[in-house]
């Protein structure tokens, strides 16, 4: 009878770490106003939407992305752990305006060691990670602004 208390033990174990490790953190979905371009934009303003971020993902719509929103201007700094996908970051100060943009390698599981950073140049209040070259393409410079689409 001991092994039937085990087994239910062990099998009741390993059933909530799988269900706790394929939780997917869930975002909100706003349309945001930049330069002269309306995307879509998944919200990441928690810790745990900061770090999951764009995670394993194997590819981003053309003009979506993911906004980052933080409670104050700081140095932010992006890696892109388990991040499958080259993406582009734009970092806005708290005024929503850009002070700087990166583009930023894609990496796989595989990857040990120290992770390449991209740190904002200025201290920034938002990071908008976007596909790569996206703000070229789309002739977004270091001074344009975002709003959200009801925001007047």
């Amino acid at each position: 009878m001991a092994w039937l208390w085990n087994f239910i033990i062990v099998t009741t174990i390993a059933s909530n770490l799988w269900a706790a490790g394929s939780q997917k953190v869930q975002f909100e979905k706003v349309k945001i106003k930049i330069g002269s371009k309306i995307i879509a934009v998944e919200i990441a303003k928690t810790p745990d939407q900061h770090q999951y971020g764009l995670m394993n993902r194997s590819s981003l719509p053309a003009n979506e992305g993911m906004l980052f929103v933080f409670d104050q201007e700081q140095t932010l700094s992006f890696w892109m752990k388990n991040t499958y996908i080259d993406l582009a970051i734009a970092y806005f100060d708290k005024n929503k305006k850009i002070v700087d943009i990166q583009e930023m390698k894609a990496t796989n599981q595989m990857m040990v060691g120290d992770l390449p950073s991209y740190p904002s140049a200025k201290p920034a209040m938002y990071a908008l990670e976007m596909n790569k070259n996206w703000f070229q393409k789309n002739k977004i410079s270091i001074g344009t602004k975002f709003n959200f689409v009801n925001e007047k």
